[in-house]
């Protein structure tokens, strides 16, 4: 809720990052000039590729929001809340933590009366952060917002903060949103304990979720999964991943007392993520942008502008990997092919043409 008293009173935010919750904010916030920083050449580089980062830059850009697309997933509400006030913004009635459901029930609206403007500063990090006082002192000079085909101009506002950036760009701001990125957090756990860490500092967990330390478990952004991975799975700390290993890791605790022995959840056995960026439905499977394939791989590309964008990536005629924007309707037969791994060179670019019904094709 500080958030969105902050930002109620806000003409100018920074927002340092490009993960999906850095992709969900500056779409959602309106009526707030957003000055974004990102440390790659693209936006989404987490789950997109350049293309499909174009692809969606024009929602950015829109003089109107569209009409919130209709969210199909599992929700979960208190017990006894009434269904009309959900959307009722209170301390007790926040969105669900859970993927893209964050901000409902919340106006993130600042000062102005304009949709979304959004400048975007790539390549770049935060070299240093200025309070008012401090930056009058040094008597340095801030930029304006940029304009489309307007050199940018010293910026005569006196801010509360400012933001100098590794490209030597300084901005004010009202507030700096940091969305740059998941660490695990283990350091309330590691003292007296001896558990063993991943490369990337999670506690290292096997098939059933154990840690190294007898009947402890660990699942979701803390954990390291340390077995041998499925070829079109992979660990990536996302909200959908968390609540899979939250569920299997029951699982293996339950067996566990109950001295049975379970098999390796299903979820486990290809990567796929599903959620919603600039109002469009996301869906992200196995290798997607062919983590760990090398060179040895080829991308076939369908898009229609303001549509849909599907990505296809192929491996010695097999599909391993695939990212669908908009309602493409591909999500299911995609997802079968990667896992059956059926051999699809004599398909060509037919796998993506949109005159043929490939989900009937396949059924």
């Amino acid at each position: 809720q500080a958030f969105q008293k902050n930002l109620a009173q806000s003409e100018r935010i920074v927002v340092v990052g490009n993960g999906g919750i850095a992709l969900e904010l500056v779409y959602e916030i309106q009526g707030c000039e957003v000055i974004w920083a990102i440390k790659d050449k693209a936006i989404g580089n987490t789950f997109f590729d350049a293309g499909a980062a174009e692809f969606l830059i024009p929602k950015l850009t829109a003089e109107k929001q569209d009409t919130p697309i209709e969210c199909k997933r599992t929700k979960y509400t208190m017990e006894g809340s009434e269904e009309k006030d959900r959307s009722v913004a209170a301390s007790d009635k926040l969105g669900s933590a859970l993927g893209p459901d964050w901000h409902e029930g919340l106006c993130l609206k600042g000062t102005k009366e304009f949709s979304h403007k959004v400048h975007i500063e790539i390549l770049c990090e935060v070299k240093k952060i200025y309070l008012q006082q401090e930056f009058m002192q040094l008597q340095r000079t801030s930029l304006t917002f940029p304009q489309e085909e307007k050199n940018v101009e010293p910026d005569e506002v006196l801010w509360p903060v400012y933001v100098e950036l590794t490209n030597g760009k300084i901005y004010g701001c009202n507030f700096i949103v940091s969305a740059t990125g998941v660490v695990p957090n283990v350091k309330p756990f590691l003292d007296g304990n001896n558990f063993a860490l991943g490369e990337d500092g999670g506690l290292k967990v096997d098939k059933h979720m154990h840690t190294s330390l007898p009947d402890v478990y660990a699942a979701g952004d803390i954990c390291t999964a340390s077995w041998e991975p499925s070829p079109v799975w992979h660990q990536m700390r996302l909200w959908t991943q968390a609540r899979q290993m939250g569920w299997y890791a029951a699982k293996c605790m339950a067996a566990d007392t109950l001295g049975e022995s379970i098999d390796m959840d299903f979820s486990f056995e290809l990567f796929a993520h599903v959620t919603k960026f600039f109002n469009y439905k996301v869906v992200v499977l196995g290798k997607y942008n062919a983590q760990g394939l090398g060179l040895d791989h080829e991308l076939m590309l369908r898009c229609t502008k303001g549509q849909e964008y599907v990505k296809v990536v192929m491996q010695n005629g097999r599909m391993m990997g695939a990212v669908l924007i908009g309602e493409t309707d591909l999500e299911e037969t995609f997802e079968n092919l990667i896992l059956n791994q059926m051999d699809l060179s004599a398909y060509g670019e037919d796998l993506l043409n949109p005159d043929i019904d490939i989900e009937d094709y396949f059924d």
